[in-house]
């Protein structure tokens, strides 16, 4: 996760504020909103492999942090509550 500083945090208050005010209700609408915020970040820059690369590398690191702040402690309560594979 990058954790940026509490004052860059800020400009994205009245965005995430929102987010919880409208709820997604699919993995569609998800999709759509994670590519339309990749898509608002690539208009801002030039056309180029490194730009692209650097959406792709942010979407990779999201999905990892995502993994392992919320599918590794789900998974860790899963093997306690019905015993590992071997």
């Amino acid at each position: 996760m990058p954790y940026i500083k509490q004052e860059d945090r800020a400009r994205f208050a009245s965005i995430l504020e929102r987010l919880n005010e409208v709820p997604i209700r699919s993995a569609g609408e998800l999709n759509f909103l994670v590519t339309s915020v990749v898509h608002h970040y690539l208009r801002q820059f030039p056309k180029s492999y490194g730009t692209y690369n650097e959406a792709i590398g942010a979407l990779e690191a999201a999905k990892l942090e995502l993994y392992r702040r919320q599918v590794v402690p789900y998974e860790d309560i899963k093997i306690k509550e019905n015993g590992d594979l071997g």
